[in-house]
């Protein structure tokens, strides 16, 4: 796209009539245009090659070249510019294909000045809408890339992202543990119409199967033993927003059945309660499992599946994206740096490549685990091999001692080695200050002074 000068009030007229030249160039002083003449195409394109304008008024007869000749080696260097034609009454049908061929509008000659000015404010506006929505559109997309990558497997995710964000399509997120399924559904309520609305996440995984339809839908006082008070569930709280409900696979045939209700039906009571509570929610659900699978083998109801998955995207491994190890890998380390107060600038080639050769079993998740653990552990200004082969395979020493003692103790050993060097690596950027430490270790503060303990580190 061009250049674009928002505070530019050029606009060229193009005719061969002098007079008519005239009448357009004092209507455009005095409503504020700079005008700039060409008395035919070829001047026309001349003018186009210096500067830039906001639109064009272009007669459709000219000796030469013609309108729609001139129209065409404009939309070659400026395709965006909106081009209004001024014709005799008898070229009308020409003027008509015109604006199928690209032109803004057409104006019959004498022009009226009072239209005239109205078409060219019209044109105007509406070239600066599509501009801002193809910046907007790209900066979206540069967006996406920065968190996701740039790989063509993901490139084809973030054309679905922006295909249905903006749209209330209900949507199920499938892919393996750790390849960043809650982003992307964050990612796709940022660009949605709820945006500002709340953004709820649920995951089945951990909720007690007794304790998830209250959790999903709330109760009423005394609804069940324990229910002291009124509580508002996850579907009430999100209202006007997005739930995302992470590990559909594991909701029990009953909820899903209470679950198919809500969808259908926009509202639910509440256990324990005889009223509605009415809701509109936009779904996304997300799963590592095959959901189609799921509903052949009468896993999951087809019913709710139907409903759940207007639309469904299928988010790649790590190990199926190669592209975006490294990306991603120097994301993190910029990001655990800056966190960790730490001069790192990059990392080596070497370390990279073994990056690229591991198959990532815990995705995107483990990927960054491993950069902020390298990061932790680094002390100088480069992630080298050292720093990473430890937390993603044994080393060649440890491969050749392996047969000698039973794998789970060589495995305990390993892990030993990796928790005390991170612990001690963690209380020397913390300057001993434990409570410091174990967040940037994401243990809780007991169980660092149990391992502290353990590995003799006081």
């Amino acid at each position: 796209m061009l250049w674009y000068n928002y505070d530019m009030k050029n606009v060229l007229i193009v005719d061969d009539d002098s007079e008519i030249r005239k009448v357009l160039r004092e209507a455009l002083i005095i409503h504020g245009y700079t005008p700039v003449e060409a008395s035919d195409g070829y001047e026309a394109i001349k003018e186009f090659n210096r500067q830039r304008f906001l639109a064009v008024f272009l007669d459709l007869n000219m000796p030469g070249m013609n309108g729609i000749e001139t129209m065409q080696q404009i939309r070659e260097i400026d395709s965006e510019v909106p081009v209004i034609f001024i014709t005799a009454y008898g070229d009308v049908p020409t003027a008509v294909e015109a604006i199928k061929m690209g032109a803004y509008d057409f104006v019959v000659k004498p022009p009226k000045i009072d239209r005239l000015m109205i078409t060219l404010k019209n044109a105007i506006h509406k070239t600066e809408l599509e501009r801002k929505v193809k910046r907007l559109d790209a900066a979206v997309e540069s967006s996406l890339e920065w968190m996701f990558g740039k790989s063509d497997a993901m490139k084809r995710v973030i054309d679905q992202i922006k295909q249905v964000a903006w749209t209330d399509f209900s949507i199920i997120l499938q892919g393996e543990t750790g390849v960043g399924k809650s982003f992307i559904a964050r990612a796709i309520h940022n660009q949605s119409r709820r945006a500002s609305e709340p953004f709820i996440t649920v995951d089945l995984g951990v909720i007690p199967e007794t304790l998830v339809e209250s959790e999903l839908f709330g109760h009423e006082r005394g609804a069940f033993t324990g229910a002291e008070k009124k509580k508002a569930g996850l579907f009430e709280i999100a209202n006007r927003g997005t739930i995302f409900i992470d590990d559909l696979e594991n909701i029990s045939p009953y909820v899903q059945s209470k679950l198919l209700r809500v969808v259908e039906e926009k509202r639910f009571f509440p256990l324990g309660s005889t009223r509605p509570v009415e809701i509109d929610v936009r779904i996304i659900a997300a799963t590592n499992k095959d959901i189609k699978t799921l509903v052949s083998e009468k896993k999951f109801r087809e019913d709710l599946f139907f409903r759940l998955g207007e639309f469904i995207i299928n988010i790649p491994p790590l190990r199926a994206r190669i592209e975006d190890i490294g990306y991603l890998a120097r994301r993190f380390v910029n990001e655990a740096a800056e966190e960790l107060n730490k001069q790192i600038r990059d990392i080596s080639e070497e370390t990279l490549q073994i990056l690229e050769q591991y198959p990532w079993p815990g995705n995107v998740r483990e990927l960054k685990n491993v950069i902020r653990r390298a990061v932790l552990i680094c002390e100088d200004s480069l992630i080298e091999k050292e720093h990473i082969e430890f937390l993603i395979e044994p080393s060649r020493e440890k491969k050749e001692i392996a047969p000698l003692m039973p794998l789970k103790e060589l495995s305990a050993i390993a892990v030993r080695d990796v928790e005390r060097k991170a612990i001690e690596q963690a209380l020397k950027v913390a300057g001993g200050n434990k409570t410091k430490a174990a967040s940037i270790l994401q243990i809780d503060y007991k169980t660092l002074l149990t391992k502290i303990r353990e590995y003799g580190l006081q």
